[in-house]
């Protein structure tokens, strides 16, 4: 099947700029990126046909080729002259993934000021337990978080003072080495450098040459009103330390809200269960209900049955992305009374009795509906 024109896959015109080629790559490898499409085949080919029409047309001299003999001009295996894949002295994965995919996704190798690799540091995530209280109506809490940190005193290179690092003569400071056989091109990371692309000969006697050091830090984290757990806030900056002078890592601070002894929470409402006596069930009356922010009276009117649901509206969540506050849902749950004394027994045994005179119809209508439809069951078996 004939290969898709690299300018049609990334939807520029044959005389884009670099600038236009690069933004365009952006917006396409931030759209289709595995990470973004997980389990998704078409994407990933997408993604990989956006990668190599931008590794082609971002490198002056494979696109030179590409204008004038097409695919044939970059691909190796076609016997083109511009070279192909990750061979021919262009522009090699890591290149393309440490200055334009890293910035997209904020990982990744670059280049530091003196021309050695940079690392951005690693993203780190930390737990924390609110109450509901705290999640629905916000605070600020101190947490200490085991980082790595960049150290002081030599400034994050590891050189000693005054001294700094060499460039690494094995990679010229590229971090990598390049080994071609033909058509045949293999990268690897420097052994001399470890990939960093400079060599410490007087390491920093505070950190060992790492540039780096293991640090307790005590950051301030302020928790928005209406979090839930699974949300994450994220303090960009705050993770650990990149290397050789690399930008740091994000802390992610992953929310779990502590089981509340009153009050369960489904998305901005909240449930409560409210247990009445049956006298106040069967003849009204008022009852004190709680809320995240006091008492409330709640109103019960005559004959209310076990399990009804009564709204409050407004005593729920507000929601942490915006839009209406929630409400508050008491399902109340009429008592049945224990530990009678026989005067109380007897005074219910009476009270049944004069119910007995309109029969189960009049004075508990569930009932007798429930009774009928087990009737009418076993009467559709029998046939």
């Amino acid at each position: 099947m004939a290969k898709k024109d690299f300018y049609e896959i990334l939807g520029v015109q044959k005389n884009a700029s670099e600038a236009d080629i690069k933004k365009a790559y952006r917006r396409m490898a931030q759209k289709f990126h595995p990470d973004r499409n997980p389990d998704d085949e078409e994407a990933l080919n997408r993604f990989k046909e956006v990668k190599e029409a931008y590794e082609v047309l971002s490198d002056a001299r494979k696109r030179a080729a590409y204008d004038q003999f097409g695919h044939a001009g970059v691909d190796p295996n076609m016997g083109g002259g511009a070279g192909g894949g990750f061979g021919g002295g262009g522009a090699s994965f890591s290149d393309i993934f440490g200055d334009v995919f890293g910035d997209i996704f904020g990982g990744g190798a670059g280049r530091g000021p003196g021309g050695q690799r940079v690392y951005r540091g690693a993203d780190l995530r930390y737990n924390l337990d609110l109450t509901l209280e705290e999640a629905v109506a916000g605070t600020t809490v101190k947490i200490r978080v085991p980082a790595m940190v960049g150290c002081t005193v030599c400034g994050g290179n590891g050189a000693k003072p005054g001294s700094k690092p060499e460039t690494c003569t094995t990679c010229g400071g590229v971090g990598q080495v390049r080994m071609q056989q033909g058509f045949f091109s293999v990268q690897q990371t420097c052994p001399r450098c470890h990939g960093s692309g400079s060599i410490v000969s007087d390491p920093c006697t505070a950190c060992q040459g790492h540039g780096r050091v293991q640090e307790n830090k005590t950051l301030s984290v302020k928790v928005p009103p209406g979090v839930d757990t699974g949300d994450r806030i994220r303090l960009a900056g705050e993770g650990e330390a990149g290397e050789n002078g690399g930008p740091p890592g994000d802390l992610y601070v992953q929310i779990r809200v502590k089981e509340h002894p009153i009050f369960t929470r489904d998305d901005n409402h909240l449930f409560c269960e409210v247990p009445i006596p049956f006298v106040t069930a069967a003849l009204g009356g008022e009852l004190e209900v709680p809320t995240l922010e006091g008492k409330v009276k709640l109103k019960i009117p005559t004959e209310t049955q076990s399990g009804k649901l009564f709204r409050l509206r407004g005593k729920g969540v507000k929601p942490v992305r915006g839009g209406p506050v929630g409400d508050l849902m008491c399902r109340v749950m009429v008592e049945t009374p224990v530990n009678l004394n026989e005067k109380q027994k007897q005074m219910l045994r009476d009270f049944e009795s004069t119910m007995d005179e309109k029969g189960d119809s009049h004075h508990n209508p569930q009932s007798h509906s429930w009774l009928d439809g087990v009737k009418k069951f076993f009467e559709g078996i029998k046939l």
